[in-house]
């Protein structure tokens, strides 16, 4: 009789914790305990523990969710994006002019870039090209896998005439930069181990009148004085030796090894990378 009652009290045991169970959503860089409300066809609405509130993630954000249940939902919206790992990925960034692909991601910062014909008689498309190429460079140095179109604008070679000079082809592109992944500030914190003194020792740079990047290598001093979470975009407020008129940089890639950090000079953009 004392068996059963024990196994009569065991299994409510397990009873109670099933029912206190959550469900665990998982996104680009954090995870959430809940209970799903709703799957939709572009976003998640789910409320947290003891709360009434409804709060909705788009699908572009999310990986998966496992539910109390024991099943678990993959998205494949979110894995879409191809993982940009420094500027030689630029080829990697995608380009797009719908809306709703960027939708739940991380805005990085504005992105434009031009490229004009050397001749009145420049092909149009590889001038076009051109342009496309550099907007990734300049969103790869900035950290991000995708570029948000917002404007194009192409015009074609343009014949002289007695009165007028000929012109050559030209493309203006401008748009805003996403990633559907940032770094942790938590992580970051845990591998900066605090220290505040660093060695910078490659640098990517694109000029506003460059078609390409340049690279050299560095051997300069990084120095960290604060780091801080700005809606998921971490900025380091520093100082990079011989660079007085910069103090504020942007973390936009960790790895074990290095961190890289950008700012922009006027109409130049930098990429440092920098050892732990």
């Amino acid at each position: 009789m004392k068996k059963i009652i024990l196994s009569g009290g065991f299994l409510l045991v397990l009873s109670l914790n099933a029912a206190g169970q959550t469900d665990t959503l998982y996104s680009n860089n954090q995870k959430i305990s809940c209970t799903v409300k709703e799957v939709t066809e572009s976003a998640v609405k789910y409320s947290y523990p003891n709360e009434d509130l409804v709060n909705t993630v788009y699908k572009n954000s999310i990986q998966r969710i496992v539910f109390k249940n024991g099943r678990e939902q993959i998205f494949t919206e979110a894995s879409s994006y191809k993982t940009v790992n420094g500027v030689s990925d630029f080829d990697k960034v995608t380009v797009t002019a719908v809306e709703s692909e960027i939708k739940g991601l991380f805005k990085i910062g504005d992105v434009s870039s031009k490229s004009v014909g050397t001749t009145a008689l420049s092909n149009q498309e590889r001038v076009k090209n051109r342009a496309y190429r550099k907007i990734k460079i300049q969103a790869a140095m900035m950290g991000a896998n995708i570029v948000y179109l917002t404007n194009q604008r192409t015009e074609g070679n343009k014949g002289g005439t007695e009165y007028t000079a000929a012109s050559a082809a030209e493309t203006n592109l401008t748009g805003i930069s996403y990633s559907n992944v940032v770094p942790a500030l938590a992580d970051f914190k845990k591998l900066l181990n605090g220290r505040t003194d660093f060695a910078a020792y490659e640098e990517y740079r694109l000029a506003g009148s460059s078609s390409d990047y340049s690279y050299k290598e560095l051997m300069k001093n990084f120095f960290i004085g604060s780091v801080h979470d700005d809606n998921g975009i971490i900025t380091i407020d520093g100082e990079l030796e011989g660079l007085n008129k910069v103090n504020q940089y942007r973390l936009v890639g960790v790895s074990k090894d290095h961190f890289s950090i950008f700012y922009r000079d006027k109409s130049t953009v930098y990429n440092i990378s920098v050892k732990f």
